[in-house]
């Protein structure tokens, strides 16, 4: 009897001075482990496309490049010529391409996989609701969300950037020699600069809003999709008016400019300007002709286009997460506050 009773009254200091484990893992790390759980057929897929078009591209840098450059020499192939398109030279071109159309179209594939995928389904299915309960609160629920795949993406557009940037550089014998590329071209200008990772970014925080807005997978995918492609399309059409141009005026049409071609025309006698679009001969056998002039951006603005661009997009997306973030608060605790905005 003296036994139980000494065994029940040392219970409750046991349990003091011994307090329960603490949990074995914090509701951050909780939600990266779902995040990555749960969406880890799209993240594989996206491991894999970078670790392949990487091998791609590092193998160009290197003994593709030293292919074809060998296969130009062999030919004998002047600038004008096009014989030096063998089997080497093919090979390089594909590997480069696909460098840098990965880099174009990823982030139209994130906008709509954000979209439908990552917030919509979790949203209209009920299992963002579910996790709410489980000590996680809707913003900790969204920013990770936002941040796991962040990181995974801004990894695998850094590093192929950084892998297009050493094909640019080791090519620029045969780029001089055949002109191959220019960097003004759309794809070789995504891919060569931090463009592409603010696409990238711009595209998720989109998909994100659209997911919070919907709450459906297909329209979420499909306003994910079609929002990036109307961001890209706006601002490649307003990229030349991003950096002022450089003009040159002349007295004969020859082209003395390199570069991206913004507009070109003559100018009149009483200084005015007209451009040449639709009109193959610029003077159009007019009398009144005093010169010609080209507005261009030379290669040297390559690097101001970039940034400009770049600080364009972060803004974008730095008030597209915002206004997800508002969106989600406003739609969690608006009806509990105010069924609790009378009590003290």
């Amino acid at each position: 009897m003296s036994t139980t009773t000494t065994g029940t009254a040392a219970t409750p200091a046991a349990r003091s001075e011994h307090p329960p484990p603490a949990p074995a893992m914090t509701p951050i790390r909780g939600l990266i482990r779902a995040t990555l759980r749960l969406h880890q057929s799209a993240l594989w897929f996206w491991g894999l496309l970078v670790v392949l078009i990487a091998g791609g591209l590092v193998w160009a840098a290197g003994p593709g490049l030293d292919a074809a450059w060998t296969e130009y020499v062999k030919n004998g192939c002047e600038r004008t010529d096009y014989c030096s398109t063998g089997a080497a030279y093919t090979r390089y071109g594909l590997a480069v391409t696909l460098g840098s159309d990965l880099l174009t179209l990823a982030p139209a594939l994130i906008g709509a996989w954000a979209g439908g995928a990552l917030v919509a389904r979790e949203l209209e299915s009920g299992t963002a609701r579910l996790a709410w309960t489980q000590s996680v609160s809707p913003a900790r629920w969204l920013a990770a969300k936002l941040v796991v795949p962040a990181a995974l993406i801004v990894s695998g557009t850094v590093l192929l950037t950084l892998l297009n940037r050493l094909v640019w550089w080791r090519e620029e014998r045969l780029r001089h020699e055949l002109g191959t590329r220019d960097w003004f071209e759309y794809s070789t200008f995504m891919g060569n600069g931090p463009l592409a990772t603010a696409y990238a970014l711009l595209a998720l925080a989109l998909g994100v809003l659209a997911g919070v807005v919907l709450r459906r997978s297909l329209p979420g995918l499909a306003a994910g999709f079609l929002g990036v492609i109307v961001v890209m399309g706006t601002l490649r059409t307003w990229r030349h008016a991003l950096w002022p141009v450089e003009t040159l005026v002349s007295r004969t049409q020859d082209r003395a400019w390199t570069g991206d071609l913004v507009d070109r025309g003559l100018i009149t006698t009483s200084g005015a300007r007209v451009s040449n679009a639709g009109c193959e001969d610029v003077s159009c056998d007019r009398t009144d002709v005093a010169g010609f002039y080209t507005d261009f951006h030379p290669s040297s603005h390559f690097w101001p286009l970039q940034l400009v661009e770049t600080g364009i997009l972060l803004a974008l997306t730095a008030l597209l997460v915002l206004a997800a973030f508002h969106l989600l608060r406003r739609r969690t605790e608006g009806p509990s506050s105010t069924r609790t905005g009378g009590t003290p």
